[in-house]
């Protein structure tokens, strides 16, 4: 279950915005919700680290953001002024995940953090289940080539090797992959194969 209201206190933020008026507001708040926070206008280097990014959609650039499309590291979020559709692309290619309208507004910054963490979590989990996926799509000739050897071992068809297979890997606690793999690796449909 998702927590309702995060903390984040002690988490980084850089900001990517010329000084003015209303980044003063929006680090002030920033500060008073427990973050540390760095303002400046120039390209995030890759070895830095910061917890969460806030950048000048307007100006913003993509050579400002280092990752490519939507493959963003942390929460990012967009100050927007303008309404043209080539900024709002921007953002949506640099995987900004939420937004903040300008003038900043204090009571814009909380929900816009809360919003943008979430996306990105969800985006995270996603992106770690389509390579689990990829993983046991690449898997499958190997699985099949274990169920071939546990079918001719022990006299069964196709349903009954995968069963043998997946009854295997429930006993052992492990993937029905990896068990496969054992089984392709030593020709031998035994469990002291496995």
């Amino acid at each position: 279950m998702r927590r309702l209201a995060p903390n984040f206190g002690g988490l980084r933020a850089l900001v990517l915005h010329q000084p003015d008026e209303s980044t003063e507001r929006l680090v002030r708040q920033l500060e008073l919700l427990g973050l540390s926070v760095e303002v400046r206008w120039a390209p995030i280097v890759r070895d830095e680290h910061f917890d969460l990014i806030l950048v000048d959609a307007d100006q913003g650039s993509d050579d400002l953001l280092p990752w490519m499309e939507a493959q963003a590291p942390v929460p990012v979020i967009g100050l927007l002024r303008s309404e043209a559709p080539g900024r709002i692309a921007w953002m949506l290619k640099r995987g900004i995940s939420a937004m903040i309208p300008k003038p900043i507004q204090a009571s814009a910054v909380y929900p816009a953090l809360v919003v943008a963490t979430a996306i990105h979590d969800e985006r995270q989990e996603a992106r770690t289940h389509i390579l689990q996926l990829e993983e046991r799509l690449r898997m499958r000739p190997i699985v099949h080539e274990a169920m071939k050897i546990v079918a001719r071992a022990h006299g069964l068809d196709q349903d009954g090797a995968y069963r043998h297979l997946r009854d295997l890997a429930m006993k052992t606690r492990r993937p029905i992959e990896q068990v496969a793999a054992t089984i392709a690796a030593t020709g031998k449909a035994l469990p002291e194969a496995i």
